[in-house]
This record gives structure tokens, sequence and C-alpha cells, in this order.
């Protein structure tokens, strides 16, 4: 065990770390690498790894492509500027508003999505209107919690739901069903603690007059209104595939190459210029970072983890699901929610997943809303501190902290109660 936790520590260090701006993707192939020729795992668990996550990353891959495209047209500004001309100044309700915005992004265009596509137009707004610094901090330490904990209601809202959806076969409408409850709950949590924690941050008014007309700032509008119609035919669609049971990639990626296709046909897009720009380099880090994390389930730690869950469950099914959300959400906050969401799912497995279905949805919970208690608990969390530092908006790790530790825990006890 100890060659294997040395083998993830240290792979995991350098995806944080990033020296030389050495790509994640890189440094978990590398990780994985060195877990093949030490003999950690095998070139059958690699199979198996694959298999468990390719559809994920593919679906992944197809929804960044599609967000990049509508984000092209002025999707996402022209939805921003909406929520703060609704709000009419009063910068309560626009704080409301933008997380209600956050929520939907997060619900359709994953997490990840809100992080890439969201929190540089949020805060492009926020300095036109000369906020103050602390309002700035608080609209974008919301906007970033909002995220993650909104990231439940669909299989495609999350890596970590594809990744449990297709491990525990959950089909796309049964997952929505039970999560729809679960999500509404954190959705309401987290906007009510988030207020009360920044209530005496956020302006009472803001003079939103210099604040573009929603409709300038579209940049084709036949794409924008066919947007509308292409959204809604891709999310029958994902509920159709269901019936049939095709994998989600299959419509999240070929929904996003005929959306670019179409964008293309307008001259709304370079479509070569956006696939490159695709975070391509997730497909390497799912892949490398899950094969050494099957190194720890070699070594016998979802052994270990599944006795902590037996014993769980032996103490009722409330606390076994309440127990389970927050050490999913521990060992996120400490080890990245990407290897905990493998190592729970094998664990649960291993206890038997028949009649305990509503712990694989506690895992997801968990490691959704865990990670935020700290700046490495997400691939998500770490793409928005990373497009807050380009635009030269430093969050210290204490800074972070300080605000992840006191919010999460109550949010995450309230979705878990969904499921209870």
């Amino acid at each position: 065990m100890l060659l294997a936790g040395g083998i993830f520590l240290i792979t995991l260090i350098f995806i944080i770390w990033q020296p030389k701006g050495l790509q994640i993707g890189t440094t978990a192939v590398v990780g994985a690498l060195i877990s093949i020729v030490l003999g950690v795992v095998s070139f059958n668990d690699v199979l198996t790894v694959t298999n468990i996550v390719w559809d994920a990353t593919l679906a992944f891959i197809g929804i960044i492509i599609l967000s990049m495209v509508l984000d092209e047209i002025g999707f996402f500004e022209y939805a921003a500027l909406k929520m703060a001309r609704y709000s009419g100044g009063n910068g309560h309700l626009m704080f409301v508003y933008i997380l209600l915005l956050g929520a939907v992004v997060a619900a359709f265009f994953a997490n990840d999505g809100a992080a890439l596509i969201l929190t540089p137009i949020l805060l492009a707004k926020m300095k036109h209107l000369k906020m103050k610094p602390v309002a700035v901090f608080a609209f974008l330490m919301a906007g970033g919690f909002i995220g993650d904990s909104a990231s439940n209601p669909l299989v495609i809202s999350n890596l970590t739901n594809i990744v449990t959806a297709g491990y525990f076969h959950i089909g796309f409408s049964e997952y929505a069903k039970n999560m729809f409850l679960p999500n509404l709950l954190s959705i309401m949590a987290s906007i009510a603690v988030l207020w009360i924690y920044f209530r005496k941050d956020i302006p009472k008014s803001i003079d939103i007059a210099s604040l573009a007309e929603p409709r300038s700032v579209i940049k084709n509008m036949t794409m924008f209104k066919l947007s509308w119609f292409f959204l809604a035919f891709l999310m029958a669609g994902y509920f159709m595939g269901d019936r049939f049971h095709l994998p989600v990639s299959l419509f999240a990626l070929g929904g996003a190459i005929l959306f670019l296709l179409i964008a293309n046909h307008y001259k709304a897009v370079k479509p070569i210029m956006t696939i490159k720009a695709a975070p391509w380099q997730v497909v390497w880090f799912s892949i490398g970072l899950y094969v050494v994390v099957y190194g720890l389930k070699n070594a016998g730690i979802t052994d270990i983890i599944a006795s902590w869950i037996t014993e769980l469950i032996k103490q009722g099914d409330t606390i076994a699901v309440i127990a389970t959300g927050f050490l999913s959400a521990f060992i996120s906050s400490i080890m990245n929610n990407m290897p905990t969401i493998m190592l729970m799912d094998i664990s649960i497995n291993h206890v038997g997943y028949a009649g305990n279905e509503a712990l694989a949805y506690a895992n997801i919970l968990g490691s959704n809303l865990g990670p935020k208690m700290t700046p490495i608990g997400s691939l998500a969390t770490l793409l928005w501190l990373h497009v807050l530092a380009k635009k030269g908006v430093k969050i210290t790790w204490g800074e972070y902290m300080k605000v992840g530790l006191v919010i999460t825990p109550p949010v995450l006890f309230t979705a878990l109660l969904g499921l209870i």
C-alpha cells in the first residue's frame, strides 16, 4: 500500500503544483506508467479503468465544446446581463439571481463549464460596475461555490455523476428523479448560507445603467435563437437514449460536434480553433489518474473503506447515508474528488449496491460538495482559480478555506437529507 500511496501522492502534488506549466493530463499519464512499470497495476487494470471512464470523459469534452460555442455566440453573457437587469440594481437580488444562473449553467453545462465560461464574464461585469474588492470577492466565491453545489441534478452536470451513473448502470431518468430533491435542497441551502455569510459585503444598490443591453452582446442572432431549440432537442435526446441504454457521450459529444458544424455553417465560430481549445488534457487526466487510483484499490484501500461503510449501514439508513456523504466529502477535500468517486464507488459495490442505492447518491453529493472545503478538492475549483489568476485575481488558500470550511458542511447536510 505504501508504494501505491506514494505514487498517488506524488502524482497529485504535481497535478496541483503544475511546475513550469506541466499539464495535468501529462502528469497523470506519467503516474499511470510508473504504476504499470512497478507492478502496482496491470494492463488489464488499465482496460478496466478505460471501460469505466471513457463515456464520462468524452461526454465532458462534448459539454465543454458545446459551452464554448454558446460562449462565442454570446449566450452566457446575454444571460448574465439579463440577471443583472432583472435585479433592478438591488445588490442582494443580483447576488441571488447570479447564483440561480450559476445553478442552471452547472446543471446543463457541468460545474467545469460554469468555472471556465461564466466566471470571466461575471468578473468583467463586476469590474465594469466598479464594485469594491470585498463585493467582488463575495460574488466570485459564491459563484464558484454554486457551480459545484448545484452540479447534482443530471448525469451530465458533473464528471463524477457520469462516472457513478455508468459504474452502477443508473439511467438518465432514474438519476434525475432521485437527485431532484437533494439538488433543490442544495441550491436553496447554498443561496441561504452564502447570503448569510456575505450579506455585509454585498452592496445594497448597484448602478446598472452603464451595462450593455443584453441583446447587444449576441454575436449571431440566428445561432442564438437556434441554440434554444437545439438544447431542448439535446435534452430530449438524453432521455430517449436512456430508454435504449445508449452512452451519454453519444449525445453530449455527438450533439456538440453537430452544433459546432451548424455554427460553422452560419460563420459563428472557427471550428478548428474551438476543437483545439477544448480541454483534451482532461481525457489523459481522467484515464491516467484513475489508473493510479486503481493501484490504491489493488493495495486494499477499497476493502478498508468498504468495512467502514458496512459498519455505518448497521447503524441504520439515515446514519449510513449522511456519514457516507461526509466521508466522501472529507476524502475529496484532501485527495481530490476524481479519485474519491472511484474509490467510494468500488467500496459501495463491495458492500453491495442493491439495497444501498442511496449510498451511491450520497457519494456523489459528498464528492461534488466536499471539494469546496479546500482548493485542491476538485478539477473545477483548480480551473476556477486558474481562470481568476489569469485575470489578475489572486485568492489564497487561506482565504478560500476560511469560506469553504464554514459554508460546505451545512449545505451538504441539507442536501443529504433529500436522500432519506
